[in-house]
């Protein structure tokens, strides 16, 4: 599977442990920076290319997810899901990482990388890839209406004000 990646300064190392960690499981990993460390540096261009890529590359059929990483992951979150297309999730444990996929079919995660350690992350990647989208009905039909809210700003038969 492809893996975009991006993080902000407080991300990197945790970028380049987890990028060697999902090589070596067999992903095809795109960085999309930083490259080096600037502790000035601004997470929402890394992080808005990641998603950009992860949603280009579904929907041309290739089967790829997304991976982004800050202080929090809270702003990365956020510039992530700026992208129509994206549905990026704040990962904070193995459930939530369960969820993002089974619930929300999510297509990004974001972790805090002062929040957790390199193992924890790479659990909570590693549950994230290895799950699937459950299909149900409830879960389409949510994903669906967030999908035609953010094209038309409406959702049928739902009052939005």
């Amino acid at each position: 599977m492809r893996i975009h990646i991006a993080t902000d300064h407080a991300g990197l190392e945790f970028s380049t442990d987890l990028q060697s960690h999902l090589r070596a499981a067999g992903h095809d990993v795109v960085d999309h920076g930083p490259h080096s460390y600037d502790p000035l540096d601004d997470y929402p261009s890394f992080c808005i290319n990641a998603a950009r890529a992860v949603v280009r590359d579904q929907a041309v059929g290739i089967e790829c997810l997304g991976i982004v990483f800050g202080g929090s992951g809270n702003g990365e979150q956020m510039a992530a899901n700026k992208v129509t297309g994206a549905r990026a999730a704040l990962v904070w444990s193995e459930a939530t990482a369960l969820l993002a996929r089974q619930h929300n079919d999510a297509n990004l995660i974001s972790i805090g990388a002062r929040q957790h350690t390199v193992a924890e992350a790479t659990h909570f990647i590693d549950v994230f890839i290895a799950e699937p989208f459950s299909g149900e009905e409830r879960h389409t039909r949510r994903i669906a209406q967030l999908t035609e809210y953010e094209s038309t700003g409406l959702i049928t038969g739902h009052e939005i004000d």
